[in-house]
């Protein structure tokens, strides 16, 4: 090995050491901190994140870099090879970032947080209006640092960071033909005369027993317990902070069990991509990170959606949950539950949606935050824009700004671009699951058996153990044989709900 590779990858993990520390601060934060901390551990994280910013630009990394690009032997194997690319994609992209700019973002975006969840708490927009003007302003400042692509808009580039090579423009491109794809499917499922019973889904259940199944569910699809938690937060997530430490968070109500359980299992599809990738040998390396937020999207709704929502993972789980969570179960078959997870009904909540409506969520925040980053929307018409088009996507009206744009995390953390990934991560589930059931015999029988391991043996073979190697599009090309299109979930959305609305499937069949 290279003298220059070796000392490389040791400042890499040094880096890595410094980042998941902020990792930590940040997870605490928003489980266990105690409110009154809010001030401090802001100014813990800008410190730790400016250090983290300093040795991830110091200029050895540059000399290094240059040795290991010279270097025709590492060069030849091709994993080396594409670490390097990646080292070096980050590298350059971290130096157009002023120290303290980093500084002055990450101390932002804690204050962000905590001041949104006040205001969501609240329901006191006004409150968070300074906040997220500040957000906007410094995400525009990002983006000039980095520089808009040829041809392309500053929003690119802050897509880029969360979706690298993807662009507004390719974004439109995708989202369009879906949108046109769902709004009729919507409307069928809405005006059928034959709708699920949602009867199971307002039993009151008490929290306590809800975590004992979730618990249950999500080690028995893989998830280690002894490289990892879950804990409750306002916000569902999930981080990996270190090797052998990947966190979940969920949240509870008394009713509703299923959603908290789809919630669960969105997080758990995260911490199985987090855990499935090789971070032992290649910590703070490309290699053992994970490849874009698309791709690790994809694993959340596919565990959430094509495993949890699947009518086999109910025929097994139903037993267990009538053990679990008592004889209020008694009268209901799993195809009662199968159909009532999969009522298609816009709501306001972008986190409690159905699949077929949670995209128009996705497009809304994509438009509109493109808009305050252009300058078109001004942070404080938000709530009047984003009212207005929940009014014309799913036709409700909006009661109040916590169930509007209150509801999500994103924004206060200063994640602009973050949004378009949950829709491209339930593209390339789509894709990613065809591709799997036609790999893997017997997908089905071994779901309804509760056996997870064919699914995510797959997952963790052609996704998980390649860390960054490939971009999104090469990786999806190669495992599906087509590049990312909207077809497949259509597909999939159509036989499943086809047989629960006794509809045609005629109309938007692609």
């Amino acid at each position: 090995m290279s003298p220059a590779y070796t000392e490389l990858l040791h400042r890499l993990k040094e880096v890595a050491a410094l980042t998941s520390t902020a990792a930590l601060l940040g997870w605490d934060q928003e489980t266990m901190m105690p409110a009154k901390a809010g001030a401090a551990r802001a100014e813990q994280l800008a410190v730790v994140s400016r250090l983290a910013h300093e040795r991830a630009t110091d200029p050895r990394i540059e000399e290094l870099l240059g040795e290991c690009e010279s270097n025709g032997q590492l060069l030849a194997d091709a994993r080396i090879a594409a670490n390097l690319r990646e080292i070096r994609r980050d590298y350059d992209r971290a130096r157009k970032l002023p120290a303290e700019f980093v500084g002055e973002m990450q101390e932002t975006n804690s204050r962000a947080l905590e001041a949104w969840k006040a205001a969501r708490r609240d329901d006191d927009f006004s409150a968070f209006e300074p906040w997220l003007a500040r957000q906007v302003t410094l995400n525009r400042r990002k983006a000039e640092y980095f520089g808009a692509p040829d041809g392309g808009e500053l929003y690119d580039a802050l897509l880029d960071e969360y979706e690298p090579g993807m662009t507004g423009k390719e974004l439109e491109r995708i989202f369009k033909p879906l949108r046109e794809a769902l709004a009729p499917l919507i409307a069928e499922t809405t005006e059928s005369p034959h709708q699920p019973d949602l009867a199971v889904r307002r039993l009151v259940v008490p929290p306590e027993k809800q975590k004992e199944l979730n618990a249950f569910v999500v080690n028995r699809v893989g998830f280690d317990f002894d490289s990892g938690r879950i804990d409750v937060s306002v916000h569902p997530f999930s981080t990996g902070i270190s090797p052998g430490d990947t966190r979940i968070t969920t949240r509870y109500g008394d009713a509703d069990f299923p959603e908290a359980l789809g919630s669960t299992m969105h997080e758990a599809g995260h911490a199985l991509y987090e855990q499935g990738l090789p971070r032992v040998e290649h910590w703070g390396q490309p290699l053992g990170e994970s490849l874009g937020l698309g791709i690790h999207e994809s694993q959340s709704r596919l565990w959430e959606n094509h495993v949890g929502r699947s009518r086999a993972f109910w025929d097994w789980l139903m037993p267990l949950a009538l053990r679990v969570l008592g004889s209020e179960l008694d009268s209901y078959s799993s195809e009662d539950v199968y159909a009532a997870v999969n009522v298609v009904r816009p709501g306001l909540i972008r986190v409690e949606s159905d699949e077929a409506t949670y995209s128009l969520h996705v497009m809304l925040r994509f438009d509109l935050e493109r808009s305050m980053l252009r300058g078109d929307l001004s942070p404080a018409d938000l709530p009047g824009a984003w009212n207005e088009r929940v009014r014309a996507d799913l036709g409700l009206e909006v009661p109040s700004d916590a169930q509007g744009c209150l509801q999500d995390i994103h924004w206060s953390m200063g994640s602009i671009g973050y949004f378009p990934t949950y829709t491209l991560g339930s593209l390339y589930a789509a894709q990613f699951w065809e591709a799997l059931c036609r790999d893997v015999g017997g997908v089905e029988d071994s779901l309804r058996s509760g056996d997870f391991r064919p699914v995510l043996t797959w997952l963790r073979e052609k996704i998980h153990g390649h860390g960054r190697c490939y971009s999104a599009s090469e990786l999806c090309t190669s495992l599906t044989g087509t590049p990312l299109g909207h077809e497949p979930l259509l597909r999939h959305l159509r036989a499943k709900l086809d047989p629960i609305y006794r509809l045609d499937g005629q109309k938007t069949t692609p």
